[in-house]
């Protein structure tokens, strides 16, 4: 069997990812719609991003479950928080499956397991259903007792969940100009609807589903949404919003075209909610910049660091209450409305913010405070014998996901992807120049152990 996961598992920080038809077969597909059937034993939501082999894996996770003896609903192509929502909200579904790759390159695609309120499987349970899979010991039915397929639509549940919770008048009263990149993925079957029904005028770009990804890879960071920066600019747009492949992250261009960082974003709406409940946990993981730290405390509130992966931050938010969370990629998660990342949650409480306050979002970003943070990858293997040379190299790092090590003036990450065969370097300071100099150094510091 190929392992595809982090650490040498097959299941990595979201799931099951590989390389379609390579890493990620039709028979591993089968095999886990029976892990979750066997797991849950019910009926299950099954839905699928864009990708141009999400029908095939698709109809093998719900060979595999109806093959259990369970039912499915099947969502069809949905955004991945779209078909979370749907199964929180009806009681009757024991849980879903969402094959999807996410942000990942065109040749991906992957499997999500869903609980039966919307969250993902935690890392205890992922580690549950690999020793099933891998053991075979899921239910296999007779021919009598296989389960049956139903289509249903979750599109107007989902759009119409997320406008009960913001201010519709708000925001329709100012009647926004957004540019929408949906990047040709599973946001385009719901977030330009949402969008003309919050009153806005709304300027959709790469809004047909194609799985072939034509005009930009799926992650939506700045160097893939150059486009959206123009066409913001060119027609006078007071907001620029990018979906992911499964659009359960949003990131976001002010009224000037410029690009607005994901942490940065995520301080902002962080500081929101914070001074919205008067105070309040924020959890994010330790890859997150400090300026979500900094505004958090600002405004009363208190930051818990967690691991990397959004179904950490969703679990550890609901032991503690938190008030808010999410990643410095774009994925924010609104537990008032779903324990999981929604990028159209995310492009719907900006606008409110952008409406109450009356500001645009270049003066709302304003006072989060400024840090250099740069990013590399490097290919990686071996990421157990990465995270053991970090070990012995940074003894004294924190060691919540991968090596985080603290300096007086910045900090650096370097940690194994758990959905890719890299490893991510973040390198974070006030100063340009050292944050250069700490990159640089988690680069040789990666190659030196791998070499």
């Amino acid at each position: 069997m190929t392992r595809i996961g982090g650490a040498g598992k097959l299941f990595g920080t979201d799931g099951v990812r590989g390389i379609a038809n390579e890493e990620l077969t039709v028979e591993m597909a089968v095999n886990l719609g029976r892990v979750i059937a066997t797991l849950r034993d019910g009926t299950l939501a099954v839905g699928m991003d864009a990708r141009l082999s999400s029908p095939m894996f698709k109809s093998a996770v719900t060979a595999g479950i109806t093959s259990a003896g369970c039912d499915v609903v099947d969502l069809g192509l949905v955004p991945t928080p779209a078909l979370q929502y749907y199964v929180k909200c009806r009681k009757d579904l024991s849980g879903g499956v969402v094959v999807t790759a996410s942000h990942n390159p065109r040749q991906y695609n992957g499997i999500k397991f869903i609980q039966e309120d919307g969250r993902e499987f935690t890392r205890s349970m992922d580690e549950e259903s690999e020793r099933m899979y891998l053991s075979k010991s899921y239910r296999i039915v007779p021919w009598d007792k296989v389960g049956k397929v139903y289509v249903e639509d979750c599109r107007r549940t989902y759009i119409e969940g997320i406008m009960e919770k913001v201010d519709i008048d708000a925001i329709s009263e100012k009647k926004f100009k957004v540019v929408l990149d949906c990047g040709n993925g599973a946001g385009c079957v719901t977030s330009p609807e949402l969008l003309r029904r919050l009153g806005c005028r709304c300027i959709s770009i790469n809004a047909h589903p194609d799985g072939t990804f034509p005009c930009r890879n799926p992650e939506p960071v700045k160097e893939n949404v150059e486009f959206l920066m123009q066409c913001v600019r060119d027609s006078k747009a007071d907001i620029g919003v990018a979906h992911d492949g499964d659009a359960d992250r949003a990131t976001f261009v002010d009224e000037r075209g410029e690009f607005v960082s994901e942490d940065v974003m995520l301080a902002l709406m962080a500081k929101y909610y914070v001074e919205k409940n008067g105070g309040g946990i924020v959890v994010t993981p330790v890859s997150s910049s400090k300026c979500v730290e900094d505004a958090v405390r600002e405004a009363g509130g208190k930051v818990i660091y967690t691991a990397v992966g959004s179904p950490v931050v969703a679990e550890t938010m609901l032991k503690t209450g938190a008030v808010f969370g999410g990643e410095g990629n774009g994925g924010l998660v609104f537990p008032e409305h779903l324990l999981a990342r929604d990028g159209a949650m995310s492009l719907s409480r900006v606008l409110e913010l952008m409406a109450k306050e009356g500001k645009k979002l270049s003066e709302l970003v304003k006072d989060i405070p400024k840090y250099v943070t740069l990013k590399a990858k490097v290919p990686c293997r071996d990421k157990l014998k990465l995270l053991e040379g970090l070990k012995e190299k940074f003894p004294d790092a924190d060691f919540t996901d991968g090596a985080r090590v603290e300096y007086e003036d910045g900090w650096i990450l370097i940690r194994p992807s758990g959905t890719e065969p890299i490893a991510r370097i973040m390198a974070e300071s006030k100063s340009e120049k050292k944050a250069k100099e700490l990159l640089e150094m988690g680069m040789e510091v990666v190659k030196s152990i791998l070499s």
